[in-house]
């Protein structure tokens, strides 16, 4: 016992909430995951914060806060999501067309250090929070923008074919990781902006385009892309009828 620690940060993920095909639509802070992971990261994750409630507990004198980061992506990040958007082929599995929410490295750390200091005056930094920029894409539209193919795969086959790139060290294709790719992910940020008082400066949208111009440009233009899709989409459309531009989903927290 440290008389003179008075605050705890910890870094958590939104991957203690899983990826199923029962989610909610949206998490919250206080929504229990359909089933608890069973290994990988989100496991570890969920220990930790095992540990961090019972520190908070036995030390109510020390402010405890666990900050829930949607995926993390910029410049200098190395992750499994960043290293799958980096592939010159994007796999996805066959009939399925995630939702997935981003952080800018950036409001990454600045949310830490934010938190890690006195509480600006109107706002509360002990708790649990999600954090994650404005918005949602598909992951769709995430390989459109980066100019990157995809190649629709069976399930079954998926699991396979990322076993083998796993194990050559080429992406992180866990379980974990297959299932994001499946179900995807979306939380409500409403207690960071209200709580908290933090609003990233980054979209969801924005941090992906950031990430984009950090790495080499893909196989395809990202317009030459949705030019492409567009021209197929009008093909196949009811009577004939043309189909504009996919327009982005947004989501508030």
């Amino acid at each position: 016992k440290v008389p003179s620690v008075r605050r705890v940060v910890v870094k958590s993920s939104t991957g203690v909430y899983g990826s199923a095909s029962r989610d909610p639509a949206v998490f919250d802070e206080t929504t229990p995951p359909k089933a608890l992971p069973s290994g990988g990261f989100a496991k570890d994750v969920v220990e930790v914060e095992g540990y961090a409630r019972g520190f908070a507990r036995r030390r109510p004198d020390v402010s405890v806060t666990v900050l829930r980061f949607a995926h993390v992506l910029g410049p200098t990040v190395d992750s499994p999501m960043s290293g799958y958007f980096a592939l010159p082929v994007l796999p996805t599995v066959l009939g399925y067309d995630p939702r997935l929410q981003f952080v800018h490295e950036d409001d990454a750390l600045d949310v830490l250090r934010r938190t890690a200091g006195e509480p600006v005056r109107g706002t509360y930094n002990a708790g649990t929070f999600n954090i994650a920029g404005d918005g949602v894409l598909l992951l769709s539209q995430c390989a459109r923008r980066l100019g990157r193919p995809t190649v629709p795969i069976l399930l079954p086959a998926l699991r396979w074919g990322g076993s083998l790139l796993r194990s050559a060290g080429v992406t992180d294709f866990s379980p974990e990781q297959i299932r994001m790719l499946t179900h995807g992910r979306v939380v409500r940020t409403a207690q960071m902006r209200e709580l908290l008082g933090f609003a990233p400066r980054y979209t969801t949208a924005d941090v992906l385009d950031a990430f984009a111009r950090s790495r080499p440009p893909g196989l395809l233009p990202p317009k030459g892309v949705g030019r492409a899709v567009d021209r197929v989409a009008a093909r196949i459309a009811p009577g004939g009828s043309r189909v504009g531009n996919e327009e982005e989903p947004q989501h508030h927290g």
